[in-house]
């Protein structure tokens, strides 16, 4: 399975189904996102999460709400029900009445993810987002968020997260606490290949920089050579030259120790530029 998919199962085995509050907040959470609809006085929840359905359905019994119906169409997995007074309830007025302590904002939010939330593979890149029903439900998880210190974003009726560190918060925030584990070993994994990544291509840079400065003093000696004017340099330029002719894979700073007087990297630099003078 997906990571997503991996959540999903984790969060829907979540053992708190004794506790009447945790279990509404949980509920409200899926109510006011994406992939529920409402007709007249029917809501219905989609979703092709197997486990999905099923601890939607749990919270349903556990809420004394026994009259509903699954389908499942293709790979999809639908739940409906009655509302009976159940839409009331969508009020952020009375959301805030109602998630009066920590553990049940936390439900509502974990309701919010499970109810249409996504998180790509991590080894591939870092995204999680909730589609809501409307910008006013998704801008109040937001300031809900913004309350447990995690940065999110807001992209019409989309609340998204990118950034590695706030997604782990987020996770263990809603009960992931097996996905924290496994989302943090592959970040781990990903900053190593990334600094390894940063270091060849730095040392690779290094590498063709060198390079390239010894091929431009190369052909430099190679004309003075050739138009005799490379018996006109000074003994010390003479020097290094010879010792570039001998040397061509060398840096700066080594053929700087390799001279009679050793001189350090501005120096030996200082002197190519002098050599340069006399083309």
């Amino acid at each position: 399975m997906s990571f997503s998919a991996n959540l999903k199962e984790e969060l829907s085995k979540i053992n708190n189904l004794k506790n009447k509050q945790e279990v509404y907040a949980e509920f409200l959470g899926y109510l006011v996102t994406a992939n529920i609809s409402i007709k007249g006085k029917k809501i219905k929840f989609s979703t092709e999460n197997e486990y999905n359905i099923n601890r939607f359905a749990k919270l349903l019994n556990n809420i004394n709400i026994a009259d509903y119906k699954i389908d499942i169409t293709g790979r999809i997995y639908s739940i409906t029900f009655k509302a009976n007074e159940i839409l009331e309830q969508l009020n952020l007025n009375k959301f805030k009445n109602i998630l009066i302590t920590e553990n049940l904002k936390k439900a509502y939010i974990r309701g919010n993810f499970l109810g249409a939330g996504s998180i790509n593979e991590p080894r591939n890149k870092y995204h999680l987002e909730i589609i809501f029903n409307t910008s006013e439900y998704a801008n109040f998880t937001l300031e809900l968020l913004e309350m447990y210190g995690i940065n999110v974003k807001i992209l019409s009726q989309t609340l998204y997260i990118k950034d590695g560190e706030e997604i782990s918060n987020f996770l263990a925030l809603i009960g992931g606490n097996s996905a924290v584990l496994k989302f943090e070993e592959i970040r781990v994994l990903r900053e190593m290949k990334n600094n390894v990544n940063r270091l060849v291509n730095c040392e690779t840079a290094n590498l063709n920089k060198t390079i390239n400065t010894s091929v431009k003093q190369l052909e430099d000696i190679k004309k003075l050579k050739k138009t005799g004017k490379f018996n006109n340099l000074p003994e010390e330029l003479k020097e290094i030259a010879n010792l570039r002719e001998e040397n061509p894979e060398a840096t700066l700073e080594q053929l700087g120790s390799m001279l009679s007087k050793p001189i350090g990297k501005s120096s030996v630099s200082h002197r190519f530029k002098k050599i340069e003078e006399y083309l």
